[in-house]
């Protein structure tokens, strides 16, 4: 009865699918619990697959099917315990993916060709490729979130492997910044919010698309493919400026007035609200330091170095005083990296993980030495006068249990939960119903209880 029940749903969805308008009718391939895998679901996999550079572990036909089928069991047990993500989440990770891609290809138009469908199709499968693998990501760290280890487990498991086994630790860097954005004129501000004005008139006369202005002058790149789009986000995803304009919108016809934050000056204009979120396309520009207004902040920090090399000031009494990066300034000019991944923050950075600028004067730097004052791009993208201390340089080695701990133990604790991830993906495929169809059986998986007799 419950193979009548699945066989009954996906030809409702194949159906579906032919009347949607397409040339091609798609073909069911798996059956995992309730859901269908597509052929085209596989085809778009492979095609993600190769913008990213992957490598498949074996033949793609049966490397991808067996991963969706992992995902569907997975899916299936978020939506058992109520697991969810933002969809202001899943945009921005999108939407960089994107700019990645645009950036590899060299323009919109060559990833489109690439593709083979417009970039707003592209992007909406991007987002549900990108939502499935937060939502697996999420349930997985659910199942291994209580894994512990102790120093002595990880000084036991690590007596016991072979030398070429132990963690190689890249070189890293410790590096203290001082910043000072160089003076921007009221005469650029005012030419600045005069173009924003412009772009204003011309949208109200109809003589302008907003989306299409913003894909030509907007300098937030991220959203500027998208016509300025930055998909639905709460409050607490926009800088405080921004949202409060962005949420007292109320007609889509209307933009806002020029709103000042820390990345620039924005217009705005109302897309959708839905519930307690919004979606805005935005165009910003960023007023540019001038020529003399670079040097002088040049020739500023370049006497603040010489007062600090002869000994006057140490260089954290100076960043507490002059420096303008919010970010480092109270942490005594320290930079700081956190794992977009593990979300720990280390103040031991690979030089692929320093900022281009920086990465550029360290790697020549001896420890204990001033750099040279130098231009740079600060996180919100403004222009800003730098001069880097190298604090400390830790040359690459194997991990040693006294000053690398943390590494050791995360290779431990990897172990252990890819260990449990796949006793569950073992369990699961006894308790689900599964059906491949012929023609996507004959692989070597590697969990063999796909194919049950």
């Amino acid at each position: 009865m419950r193979k009548l029940i699945i066989l009954a749903v996906t030809m409702c969805a194949l159906t579906a699918r032919a009347q949607s308008g397409s040339n091609v009718i798609d073909e069911v391939i798996w059956v995992v619990g309730d859901e269908a895998i597509y052929k085209s679901e596989v085809e778009n996999a492979r095609i993600d697959a190769q913008l990213q550079g992957q490598r498949f572990e074996s033949d793609p036909y049966c490397y991808i099917p067996e991963n969706l089928a992992i995902q569907k069991l997975f899916i299936h047990q978020a939506a058992a315990d109520s697991i969810e993500v933002s969809d202001s989440e899943v945009l921005q990770r999108v939407d960089a993916v994107i700019e990645r891609y645009i950036q590899v290809f060299g323009s919109r138009e060559k990833l489109e060709e690439y593709v083979e469908k417009p970039l707003a199709q592209f992007r909406e499968q991007q987002f549900d490729i990108t939502k499935n693998q937060l939502m697996v990501s999420k349930v997985q760290q659910s199942l291994v979130e209580n894994i512990k280890v102790s120093p002595a487990q990880v000084r036991n498991y690590f007596k016991n492997v072979p030398e070429d086994s132990v963690p190689f630790i890249p070189t890293a860097y410790e590096v203290q910044i001082m910043t000072r954005s160089p003076q921007i004129t009221q005469e650029e501000i005012d030419r600045v919010k005069g173009e924003l004005r412009n772009f204003t008139e011309r949208v109200n006369s109809g003589s302008a698309n907003f989306s299409t202005l913003a894909v030509m002058y907007s300098e937030d790149k991220l959203s500027a493919v998208q016509g300025g789009e930055l998909g639905y986000m709460s409050r607490g995803d926009l800088v405080p400026e921004f949202a409060n304009a962005a949420f007292n919108l109320t007609d889509t016809k209307t933009i806002s007035k020029i709103v000042e934050s820390e990345y620039g000056f924005h217009i705005i204009q109302l897309i959708d609200k839905r519930g307690d979120k919004v979606n805005v396309r935005h165009i910003l520009l960023t007023p540019k330091p001038s020529d003399e207004a670079i040097d002088n902040c040049v020739n500023f920090l370049d006497s603040v170095s010489d007062a600090i090399r002869r000994g006057e000031y140490t260089f954290e009494e100076c960043v507490l005083r002059l420096s303008d990066d919010k970010d480092t300034r109270n942490n005594y000019g320290n930079m700081m990296y956190k794992d977009p991944e593990t979300w720990e923050t280390t103040a031991k950075i690979q030089m692929v993980n320093l900022p281009t600028e920086v990465a550029r004067k360290v790697s020549s730097m001896q420890i204990g030495e001033l750099s040279a004052p130098f231009l740079m791009k600060n996180k919100q993208g403004k222009e800003v006068v730098a001069v880097v201390k190298l604090k400390n340089r830790i040359n690459g080695h194997r991990a040693t249990m006294k000053d690398d701990y943390q590494a050791l133990r995360d290779v431990l604790v990897d172990k252990l939960s890819t260990e449990k991830i796949e006793k569950w993906i073992k369990d699961k495929q006894q308790s689900t119903y599964i059906h491949i169809n012929e023609g996507w059986q004959n692989c070597e998986f590697k969990y063999p209880g796909w194919v049950k007799d």
